[in-house]
């Protein structure tokens, strides 16, 4: 597969066209941002933990009936995957409240959400990725409300899965983000599963293992990374 030009190059990833219409190179760099973009810094491994880290989810994920975006592993860090129409919708599942939710609604962190709560973002970094709901995505056409139902089914099966996963490895999945796109008419989860975009606690000790060691200064960043991924059998 013969890498050509640069598509898209957004705060830690780059899309590279192919020679084939069908599928694109999703290059994961070192870069590091937080609170849209305000914060940023280049961690050294970052670019290759994210890559093999995806991977792994994202092979896991498709042997469990999830459709994904993810074709191979092409080097260190960088993957081939399908080119997708894709939807400018972040569906986000917290099943323990942290981050924005503490803040918008006063809940205190670490009290646990159940049933999980689900909500829908617009991914625009110019306005802070607003909080949308189904009537905002079907006015301005983001997607139809056959994708919508799709994302959201998908999402909980995620959940479920991925729960259960970090869970025999002594993490709990606190919450997280997905995205999707279209690929010859099916709904497909697409840009990466890393802890750049959910929570992981050590389930004893509350531990952060995940970007928000970043957010917050705590240090260690990839070394948490590094952490969660040989936890869950990932080869680094």
């Amino acid at each position: 597969m013969e890498k050509r030009q640069e598509l898209y190059a957004g705060k830690a990833k780059s899309v590279y066209s192919t020679d084939d219409d069908d599928f694109v190179i999703l290059c994961f760099r070192d870069d590091t941002s937080a609170f849209d973009g305000e914060k940023m810094e280049q961690l050294s491994r970052k670019g290759e933990v994210n890559n093999k880290f995806n991977a792994y989810i994202m092979e896991y994920l498709e042997k469990a009936g999830i459709p994904t975006h993810f074709e191979s592993l092409l080097s260190a860090n960088e993957a081939l995957v399908k080119n997708m129409d894709m939807m400018p919708i972040e569906c986000v599942i917290r099943n323990v409240a942290s981050g924005s939710l503490c803040r918008r609604l006063g809940v205190k962190e670490g009290q646990e959400l159940s049933p999980a709560i689900f909500e829908f973002f617009l991914k625009d970094d110019a306005l802070h990725d607003p909080m949308i709901n189904e009537y905002h995505i079907e006015t301005f056409s983001w997607a139809s409300k056959e994708n919508v139902i799709t994302m959201k089914e998908l999402t909980f099966k995620v959940n479920i899965l991925l729960k259960d996963l970090f869970s025999e490895a002594g993490m709990i999945l606190v919450d997280y983000k997905l995205e999707f796109g279209v690929f010859k008419g099916k709904v497909v989860l697409g840009d990466e599963f890393s802890p750049d975009g959910c929570r992981l606690w050590d389930e004893k000790t509350r531990k952060k293992l995940d970007k928000d060691r970043f957010r917050q200064g705590l240090g260690g960043v990839i070394e948490a990374y590094e952490e969660v991924a040989l936890r869950i059998g990932v080869t680094l």
